[in-house]
This record gives C-alpha cells, sequence and structure tokens, in this order.
C-alpha cells in the first residue's frame, strides 16, 4: 500500500528503456496497467508519480515491422539486425525468432531478456543477457492484454521466441528504438494464499477468516492504535522469499481499527505489484512487513501512523490512523 496510491507501472520510455522493464515501456506506448493501493505514498509524500496520457484497448492495431531479422542459437542473445537509420511507430512488433519451448498462454507471467536497439545507428543502448536481470513483469491477465495491445502479440508464442517491438518517442531527443525481447520462462501467479497455517498466532491480536476463494474477512478483537510495527504471518507460504529489490504482487484488503474497510484489491478483483526497493512508492510498513515473507503466505500488519500516512488524512483514511492489513503473496519477481 503506498502513502497514498501509485502502482509502480508507468515510468517513462526512456526510464524504461534503462531498466528494460517491459510492462513499462509498452504500456508507456501502447495503454495503460496502473492500478490504484492504499498502499501507495500521496503525492505530499513523494515527488515521484507514474502516468500515461494514452488510452488503449486489445483492439488497437498491431502493424508489424519490417527490415529487421535475429540470429543465433533459440534461448541466447540474438544477433538484431536492420538497416539505419530507420523509423519505427508505437504499437508495431516483428517475430524474429519461432521459439521451441511451451506455447505462452492467457494468464501466464513470462520472464524475458530484453535488448534496446537504437533505430538511427543500430547501437545497443541497454541489454538485460550479460548481468542475467530478465523481467518478470510481464503478466498476461485479461486487464493487462486490454491495456496494453503488445501484449496480446505474446500470447500464442513459445518460449525461446524472440519479439521485437518499436518505439517512437516523444522526448525531446526524439529517441526511438527497438525492444527485443526473448521469451525465457513462464509461470502461473497463485490466486490466493496456499501454505501452511500458522498454529500459535497470538490470541490478542485480530481474528482472520478467509472466504472459499480467499478473500479474507477479519474481528478487530479489540485491537487498538499501535505505536509499534505487529508483523505476523497467518499462512507460511513455500515460494521465493521477498528481499528489498523485489516486487510482490499481492492481493490485500485493509482496515481502520473501527473495522472500517477502507480498500480491497479483492473487491475490484485486481492485483497490486509492491515494490519493495528504496524507491518503491509504497508505505513504509508494506516495506518492512513484506521483506523477508515468501510468496504463497499470507500475511496481517499492523501499522502504526509513523509507518503509514502520519498525521496527513489520505482518501477516506483520517490522519494519525493505525491500519490493519491482510496480504496474499501472490507472486514476486
Amino acid at each position: 500500500m503506498r502513502k497514498a496510491m501509485i502502482h509502480p507501472t508507468l515510468r517513462s520510455v526512456l526510464a524504461a528503456v534503462c531498466s528494460l522493464a517491459m510492462c513499462a515501456t509498452l504500456a508507456a506506448c501502447g495503454g495503460s496497467s496502473s492500478s490504484d493501493s492504499s498502499a501507495k505514498k500521496s503525492s505530499s509524500d513523494s515527488s515521484k508519480s507514474s502516468s500515461s496520457d494514452s488510452s488503449s484497448s486489445s483492439s488497437t492495431k498491431m502493424d508489424q515491422i519490417a527490415g529487421i531479422t535475429a540470429t543465433g542459437e533459440l534461448g541466447k542473445k540474438p544477433s538484431i539486425k536492420f538497416k539505419t537509420p530507420m523509423t519505427v511507430q508505437n504499437n508495431t512488433y516483428a517475430v524474429l525468432q519461432e521459439g521451441d519451448g511451451a506455447t505462452i498462454e492467457k494468464g501466464d507471467r513470462v520472464c524475458a531478456q530484453g535488448i534496446a536497439m537504437n533505430v538511427k545507428d543500430g547501437s545497443e543502448l541497454m541489454s538485460s543477457w550479460e548481468k542475467n536481470t530478465p523481467d518478470c513483469s510481464i503478466s498476461l491477465t485479461d486487464s493487462n492484454l486490454e491495456q496494453i495491445p503488445p501484449y496480446t502479440k505474446i500470447v500464442g508464442l513459445k518460449l525461446n521466441s524472440t519479439i521485437a517491438f518499436g518505439i517512437n518517442d516523444s522526448n525531446s531527443s526524439g529517441t526511438s528504438y527497438i525492444l527485443a525481447y526473448t521469451l525465457i520462462s513462464k509461470s502461473k501467479d497463485l490466486t490466493k494464499a496456499e501454505g501452511t497455517p500458522v498454529a500459535d498466532v497470538p490470541a490478542n491480536l485480530p481474528k482472520v477468516t478467509r472466504a472459499k476463494n480467499g478473500k479474507p474477512s477479519i474481528d478487530m478483537n479489540g485491537q487498538g492504535s499501535v505505536n509499534q510495527m505487529v508483523t505476523q504471518t497467518l499462512i507460511k507460504g513455500n515460494g521465493q522469499e521477498l528481499t528489498n529489490s523485489s516486487h510482490a504482487v499481492v492481493k490485500y484488503t485493509g482496515w481502520l481499527t473501527n473495522g472500517t474497510q477502507f480498500d480491497s484489491s479483492w473487491d475490484k478483483n485486481t492485483t497490486f505489484d509492491a515494490d519493495l526497493s528504496e524507491s518503491g512508492q509504497i508505505i513504509t510498513g508494506w516495506k518492512e512487513g513484506l521483506k523477508g515473507q515468501t510468496v504463497g503466505s499470507q500475511v496481517l500488519l499492523i501499522i502504526p501512523p509513523d509507518k503509514g500516512y502520519g498525521d496527513q488524512a489520505s482518501g477516506s483514511i483520517p490522519a494519525n490512523s493505525t491500519l490493519v492489513f491482510v496480504i496474499d503473496i501472490l507472486a514476486a519477481y
């Protein structure tokens, strides 16, 4: 939850090149993949923001890029060739190598190694191959396929395919480039916490129950304001451990200590990507409470004001509020 609300989504196109974050880049050129979360920092807490001026749907026309080729062993860094200078437009693509792995389907999370190449001179701007830092933010959910048209061209490809996207930046330098992604692995996010229920939860904490689909309900059990953070794992998952460099894909519900619910991704049938890094736009309580947890876990967080919104109100959250969250960790990248 950010101290106000901001999904770690739409960075500038140039920043996305530097990080090779496919979701951010393609959302910037083809649509929006943002979601609100009460975990996000408020604008008064951070000067950083993310936005997209464009809107689109899966009906957006995707033209093919001509004159670009790739050679090399499947699943390895390809050699990309095209005549320079070249002109590319947003929402354009080309399948450069047909893969030999499993077929990618709707609902998959895909990891891809990427290369960004300047179309003016063919120079390589950035590559994730050398440090082996693939982008695993590529979630092919129905909402993302609707909001980010380039994602639709990934569905149906096989692993080890290489697909290129054209990015025509409108910044002052007029940077345009090719993003070439080799699709190296896929997985499915969980739909709710899955693991071992924790048996020794302190009796004085709020009581959490779950519906069949995983949505939590809560009995505050006399919970009042706190001065110190409370973190309690309710279900211990067996997946990847979260670090301060992780993005955690979560579902959550947040309440005030009087039992008032102020936000829930369950009600919106969405997930939230929580950036746990120092620069991540979420409240301190989430960063501290989620670090060290594992994918598949359900976590109860009781967050004092100084690790939440402090002495400022945020939407329906009054100033100086203690916040109570139940968070299911569905994936991490």
